[in-house]
Parts: structure tokens; sequence; C-alpha cells
């Protein structure tokens, strides 16, 4: 196995063993909502457009329109968060920086304050161990910025999964107690190292964002398993 996989293989699986149980607890949440419980997060989306399913947000009150895709200024580790209120939009654009890091340029620390800002401020539903999940260790950075190691991401196509648009077809008003929606995100990353090393990989992910109609769309987490 190439430095860059074993390095690769690692950063997927940091923290897998050490967060076995709040991605299941997460994963189990899923499924419950799924069924309909009361009172549950509703991890669910809708089975049209976004502004079919919710009450149109006033003038004064809606978010700036979607942009298509967050960009990071220079000097920052992570590009800051687009303002739109449409969850595929946001979904793809969290799903590139999440997929994104340069260890050449930027600690760890850096790195992880950027993702923060992505976060939803609602400590109800915010789960952030989900999306520290997806960044190596302290040890793990400092190797791979040994191996000049940065990655760069392409998104395809995102999408609600279809247990989600089906689940909230047999409960339409589900969705307005947290407006937390479900988003599969497919595309590719690619990473380079030091000695002209580079290797490229599909990937998918589903993440929950919060839409809610006065406000900006945010990250909720990132689901233990890819919804289809």
């Amino acid at each position: 196995m190439s430095r860059k996989r074993f390095l690769a293989a690692q950063e997927r699986t940091y923290g897998a063993s050490s967060s076995v149980l709040r991605r299941a607890l997460m994963g189990g949440l899923v499924l419950v909502v799924l069924l309909a419980v009361a009172g549950l997060v509703a991890y669910l989306t809708r089975a049209e457009s976004p502004a079919s399913a919710q009450p149109s947000p006033s003038p004064a009150s809606a978010p700036p329109a979607a942009s298509p895709e967050a960009t990071a200024d220079e000097g920052e580790a992570v590009a800051s968060p687009p303002r739109t209120s449409d969850p595929i939009v946001f979904a793809k654009a969290a799903t590139k920086v999440l997929w994104t890091y340069d260890t050449r340029s930027f600690s760890r620390a850096e790195h992880v304050a950027g993702l923060k800002r992505w976060m939803t401020g609602e400590k109800k539903y915010a789960d952030w161990g989900s999306v520290s999940d997806q960044i190596p260790s302290p040890v793990l950075w400092s190797r791979m910025h040994d191996n000049q190691q940065r990655a760069t991401a392409k998104v395809g196509e995102g999408h609600f999964p279809q247990a989600f648009k089906t689940a909230l077809a047999q409960d339409p008003g589900a969705i307005t107690e947290a407006y937390v929606y479900a988003v599969t995100v497919t595309g590719k990353q690619s990473i380079v190292w030091k000695g002209s090393g580079s290797g490229a990989e599909s990937r998918s992910s589903t993440l929950a964002v919060q839409c809610r109609p006065d406000k900006a769309c945010a990250l909720v987490g990132v689901l233990p398993n890819v919804a289809p």
C-alpha cells in the first residue's frame, strides 16, 4: 500500500472506534424519525422542491439569494458557508469543504474552526461529533503535514434520499419542527502529496441540513450511512 493510501485510509477510519456509540445513536434516531415517532428530530425532506413544501418567507425575512458554492478567501483554511435557503445547494457546498483540506498551509485547529462556522447554532440539533469524525486526528494531521498532503473535491449531484421523501409524504407536517433535511451528495476527492504523488476516488455522503424559512441553511451533521 502506498503512503498516500495508508494515510487516506487512516483518515477515513479516524475516530471510528471512539464514536461507534454516537454514530449508532444517530442512525437509530434517523430510523425512529422515519417511523414517525412524535417529538424527535425530523431528518426528513420534501417530496418536491424546498419552495413548494414550506411557506415562502416574506421579503424582509428571506435569506440572501443562493450562491452556487462557497469559495475560500486567501488565508482561509475553510471556505465560508454560502447564504442560501436551498438544502441541496448548501449540502453540495458543505460536502466540498468536508472533502477538502490543505495540511501544508493550515493547522488542524484552523481547519476545525473553519468547519464550525458551517454548523447550526441550535444545540438541540447540532451533531458536531459526526462532523469532527471527518477530520484527521492531531497526530495524523501532523503526519500528513510532513507529507505535504492536501485534497480538493469536485462535487457532482445532490438529491433528497427516497426514504426521506417517502416519510415526509406520509407526514407532510413533520418537517416544520426542525426544518432538517437529508441530502445525499456524490463527487470525487483528489489527493496530492510530496514527490508528485496523487490519487482520486469517488465518494458519497448524506448530510443533515437545517434550512428554516427565515434563516440561511446550516449544517446539522453527517449521517453514519449514505442514503440512496
